[in-house]
């Protein structure tokens, strides 16, 4: 089957707004089991990418290939059922604060889980809270918790129903550097216990050279780099090392050595 290594594939990919080209010619392919991050200036078209990858836009050209649907010209009843597969954490987190923790947490088995009763719901909530490191944390209040607490909840909510694919929006987006740390820290652990692909959209440089396996850079709605992490670290592209060595001290192109950044243990 067509997804059976590349869960998404972007083919030809290009979407403007009126004059303004977001995406131009955009093509990538996201592997099974690994976590991609796509980086860039802001602007450049990262969120338009993932907003195209769960089907809340269509691109003027091109096939996105979401687990072999073309997100492109599906019904709305297939794109549905790939929502069903994937999970996502949004930049602010979108938690009810109406709801408890845990009724927030087990929306998406309410929707998508007709076959487990309340007692089970609440079983698999608690357990992604122990995942998350907030266990017991169920009928707290959501309107009471930290920006670092809140980002834990939005993760338990992307992976309580077992997706095949998380997506990440900016999931170190308003939080201090120890808490943003503590963040990437756990999302490398969770990509390695549930063995699923993570999808991360992120401006943090560092952040993302230690969660992600591949990366891929956008620059004025081009794809300008992508491939292995080391590899992108290692480009000689002049807009990828300008972008990079902000944050990051790179090894010249070609050159024995790695970036030096810190490492997650």
């Amino acid at each position: 089957m067509a997804d059976d290594h590349h869960p998404i594939e972007l083919r030809g990919v290009s979407k403007r707004f009126g004059d303004l080209v977001v995406l131009d010619d955009v093509s990538l392919h996201f592997p099974r089991g690994q976590t991609t991050a796509v980086i860039g200036p802001s602007g450049t078209g990262k969120s338009v990418l993932l907003k195209h990858v769960v089907g809340l836009l269509r691109p003027d050209a091109g096939e996105v290939r979401v687990f072999g649907t073309d997100m492109a010209t599906a019904r709305e009843a297939e794109i549905y059922a790939v929502r069903k597969r994937i999970g996502m954490l949004f930049q602010d987190g979108a938690l009810f604060d109406s709801m408890s923790v845990g009724e927030n947490i087990a929306f998406p088995l309410v929707q998508h889980r007709k076959d487990l009763d309340a007692r089970r719901r609440r079983e698999r909530v608690e357990e992604v809270l122990e995942m998350v490191e907030l266990p017991g944390r169920y009928d707290y209040a959501t309107s009471a918790l930290s920006g670092g607490q809140r980002k834990r909840v939005g993760l338990a909510r992307a992976i309580v129903h077992q997706p095949e694919l998380v997506l990440f929006d900016e999931p170190n987006s308003g939080l201090d550097p120890m808490t943003s740390d503590a963040i990437d820290a756990l999302i490398h652990h969770l990509k390695e216990v549930l063995g699923v692909t993570f999808l991360v959209i992120s401006h943090d440089i560092v952040g993302t050279i230690n969660v992600a396996d591949r990366i891929a850079m956008l620059y004025q709605g081009k794809v300008v780099a992508s491939g292995t992490t080391d590899e992108v670290t290692r480009s000689d592209h002049p807009v990828v090392r300008r972008f990079l060595s902000r944050n990051l001290v790179l090894p010249e192109p070609g050159a024995p050595g790695v970036a030096s950044l810190p490492r997650i243990g």
